[in-house]
Formats: structure tokens, C-alpha cells, sequence
């Protein structure tokens, strides 16, 4: 039986995405793109961007990078997917500050 943990979810999303990296033959920062642009083009839920974008951040994913790869797959999955994936993203970066401002105010 695996160990038990507090996030067993959570930490099998993160192995996942680890594990995906080690895989894949595309280096850390395109990986991390094509995987924006599956989002958009399964439209999946904020909760998908925060966990994802996390990992991006870390091989210096930037913005306008994403903004690239939302208009380069535009004419594919069309204007709803990409409307709603900015929307989401958005939502993705709203809850990072919101964490990232609780983790300060109880550091303090």
C-alpha cells in the first residue's frame, strides 16, 4: 500500500507532471507550452492552470510566451476556448496572489 499522505491527489498530479518532464523529448519550456495550449484546447477548469503554471514557472515560462501559444492555436480551437482559457488564467493568477499573500501575512 502507498504511504499516506495529507494531499495524496495533489501529490500524484505533481508526480505526474515530474514525470512527464523526464519523458517527454521536448525540453522543460516547450513541454510547459504545449501543455498550456492542451488546456485551452480541452478548456480545462482554473484549478488546471494554477497546477500547471506552477511547474512553468519554474523552467522561466513567461507570459508572453502564453499569450504566443494562445494565439498561435486561435484559428484551431477557435475563440470561445481561447476566450475562456484567458479567463481562466486569470482566475489561476488571481488565487496565486491571493496564496502568495497569505503565505506573507502568516510569515509575519
Amino acid at each position: 500500500m502507498a504511504d499516506s499522505t495529507e494531499t495524496p491527489v495533489l501529490d500524484l498530479l505533481v508526480n505526474m507532471t515530474s514525470d512527464s518532464l523526464d519523458a517527454s523529448s521536448l525540453d522543460p519550456q516547450t513541454l510547459m507550452l504545449v501543455r498550456v495550449a492542451a488546456l485551452a484546447a480541452v478548456d480545462a477548469p482554473t484549478i488546471s492552470y494554477l497546477l500547471n503554471f506552477g511547474a512553468a514557472a519554474e523552467v522561466d515560462v513567461d507570459a508572453e510566451q502564453v499569450r504566443g501559444v494562445l494565439a498561435g492555436i486561435a484559428p484551431i480551437v477557435g475563440t470561445p476556448r481561447v476566450a475562456s482559457a484567458m479567463g481562466k488564467i486569470a482566475e489561476a493568477l488571481g488565487v496565486a496572489i491571493e496564496v502568495a499573500e497569505r503565505d506573507m501575512q502568516s510569515a509575519n
